[in-house]
C-alpha cells in the first residue's frame, strides 16, 4: 500500500470498468485513507474512522465491481450483502450482525490459503511420503530394522515407486485411506443464517453436533493424494495464528458491500415484508459506526471496517434514509448510466471484456473468434435499445445480447470442428434485429 497511491489504483481499477471516475476516485482515496491512519501516531491512530461510501446508480454500470476490485486489489477481506435480506431483532430474517461474522469466515479462508501457499513445497514432500508409505507398508517385524541390506533394499524401491508416482503412472492405483469422517448431527438447527445466527458458540473449529470418528475409505492415488494433501496442511498449519491474523486483517481492512441499501429507506408500513424497514436501518448503525462482534472465532471490532454501501434509489431518495444512517456514510457519488458508445468500450477495452471471455470458450476448442468494428458497434447498439424499450439493466445486458447472437455456434462448433469464426455487422443484424422489432420478443429474449 505505501506504493500504491490513489491514481494508480483508479489505473488498476480502470484496466476493469469504463468510465464511472468519480466513484473510483472515492474508493481510491479511501484505500489510501487506511495506509495513512496506519502511520499516523499510536494515540491518533484509533480516532481516524474510514470515510464509508454511498454509491448511487442504475443496476449494471459497475458499483459491484469497483468495490469487488477494490478488495482484489489490496487482498482485503471482502463480503457482499444485500440489505433486503436483514430484518429488525424481532422479525423473520438474517440478523445484521452475520454480515461480520461472514467477512471473518472469508477472511479466515484468504489467510489459510496464503500460509498454505508458503508451506506448499513442504506438503508436497509430506503427501509423496504418505502415498508412498500407502503403497510400500513398512514391514512389521521389528527385527528387520537392523538388516542393512533389507533397508538398502527398501530404500531403492522406494526411490523408484517416488520416480513412477512422479510422472503420474499410478494415479488410478487404489489404496486405502483413514479418514476423519464427522458422524451425523445429535440435532437439526433449522436457521437460514447457521449456529452463528441463533447464538451458539463453537470453541475453535471444534462442532461438538458432529465428533469425528476415523473411517477407512478405498480411493485412487489421485483422490488419496488431495485428501492427504488436506491432513497434512491441517498438521502444519498453526489455526490460532492463522485466525488472529484473519480477525486482525477484517478490523483494520476488512469491506462491506451492502447493496440493495435503497430497499431499507423510505417510510415503513404497518404490514408486509417492508415492516422493519426502518429497523434494519437502525440495527444497522452500531455495525457500521463501530461495535464488538462476538463470532466463534472471538470478538471483532468493526470501527475501521469500511462500508460501502449501493442502490438505484430510482424509487426512494438517500435522504429518506434516517438521518443518523446518512451520517454514518457522509461520501456520496453518482454513477451514471451506460449507453451505447460507453458498451463499445465494455466490449473491447476491459482485460475481462465479454468478447475476450468468448473468444478465450471457443479457444478451447480450437476456433478462433473474432469481431469487426461494426459487429462491435452494433451489439452496444442492440443492447443499448433493448435497455431503452424495457428494464435498463446497464451492462448485464451484453451478456444477454452476446449469448444470443452465438448461440448457434457455440451449440454447433464441437461437430463442426471450425477453425474459425468472424462475426460482421451483417451478422449481427440479420441475427437480432428481427428479434429487436418486435418489442414482446425483445422483452423475453433480449
Amino acid at each position: 500500500m505505501s506504493e500504491l497511491t490513489p491514481r494508480q489504483i483508479v489505473a488498476e481499477l480502470n484496466r476493469y470498468i469504463v468510465g464511472q471516475d468519480d466513484a473510483k476516485k472515492a474508493v481510491a482515496i479511501a484505500l489510501r485513507n487506511r495506509w495513512r491512519r496506519q502511520q499516523a501516531p499510536d494515540d491518533m491512530r484509533d480516532e481516524i474512522l474510514p470515510n464509508n461510501i454511498i454509491m448511487i446508480g442504475p443496476t449494471g454500470v459497475g458499483k459491484t465491481e469497483i468495490a469487488r476490485r477494490l478488495a482484489r486489489l489490496v487482498s482485503a477481506p471482502f463480503v457482499k450483502v444485500e440489505a433486503s435480506n436483514y430484518t429488525e431483532v424481532g422479525y423473520v430474517g438474517r440478523d445484521v450482525e452475520s454480515m461480520i461474522r461472514d467477512l471473518v469466515e472469508i477472511s479466515i479462508r484468504m489467510v489459510k490459503t496464503e500460509h498454505q501457499e508458503r508451506v506448499s513445497d513442504r506438503i508436497d514432500e509430506m503427501v509423496e511420503e504418505r502415498l508412498i508409505d500407502l503403497l510400500m507398508p513398512h514391514p512389521s517385524d521389528a527385527s528387520l530394522d537392523g538388516d542393512s541390506t533389507r533397508e538398502e533394499r527398501r530404500k531403492r524401491t522406494r526411490d523408484k515407486l517416488r520416480t513412477i508416482l512422479r510422472n503420474g503412472d499410478l494415479e488410478d492405483r487404489k489404496v486405502t485411506v483413514q479418514t476423519q469422517a464427522p458422524a451425523g448431527p445429535m440435532i437439526e438447527i433449522f436457521s437460514r443464517g447457521g449456529p452463528d445466527d441463533m447464538g451458539i458458540q463453537f470453541p475453535g473449529n471444534v462442532n461438538p453436533f458432529a465428533p469425528q470418528k476415523p473411517k477407512e475409505r478405498e480411493m485412487t492415488i489421485a483422490e488419496a493424494r488431495e485428501q492427504l494433501r488436506i491432513d497434512e496442511t491441517n498438521k502444519l498449519l498453526d489455526m490460532e495464528k492463522v485466525v488472529s491474523e484473519a480477525r486482525k486483517r477484517v478490523e483494520t481492512s476488512g469491506i462491506v458491500f451492502v447493496d440493495e441499501i435503497d430497499k431499507i429507506a423510505g417510510k415503513s408500513s404497518q404490514h408486509g415484508p417492508d415492516v422493519s424497514r426502518e429497523g434494519v436501518q437502525r440495527d444497522l448503525l452500531p455495525i457500521v459506526e463501530g461495535c464488538a462482534v462476538n463470532t466463534r472465532h472471538g470478538v471483532v471490532r468493526t470501527d475501521h471496517i469500511l462500508f460501502i454501501g449501493a442502490g438505484a434509489f430510482n424509487i426512494a431518495k438517500p435522504s429518506e434514509l434516517i438521518p443518523e444512517f446518512q451520517g454514518r456514510f457522509p461520501i456520496r457519488v453518482e454513477l451514471g448510466a451506460l449507453g451505447q458508445n460507453e458498451f463499445v468500450r465494455i466490449l473491447i477495452e476491459p482485460d475481462n471484456s465479454l468478447v475476450k471471455q468468448y473468444q478465450a470458450l471457443l479457444g478451447s476448442e480450437s476456433c478462433s473468434l473474432s469481431f469487426t468494428r461494426n459487429a462491435i458497434e452494433e451489439i452496444a447498439r442492440v443492447a443499448a435499445t433493448a435497455n431503452e424499450r424495457s428494464e435498463n439493466i446497464g451492462a448485464r445486458r451484453l451478456q444477454t445480447v452476446l449469448a444470443t447472437l452465438l448461440e448457434d455456434i457455440l451449440f454447433e462448433l464441437p461437430e463442426s470442428r471450425t477453425g474459425r469464426v468472424e462475426i460482421s455487422g451483417d451478422d449481427v443484424r440479420t441475427k437480432l434485429d428481427e428479434i429487436l422489432a418486435d418489442e414482446d420478443l425483445t422483452r423475453y429474449i433480449l
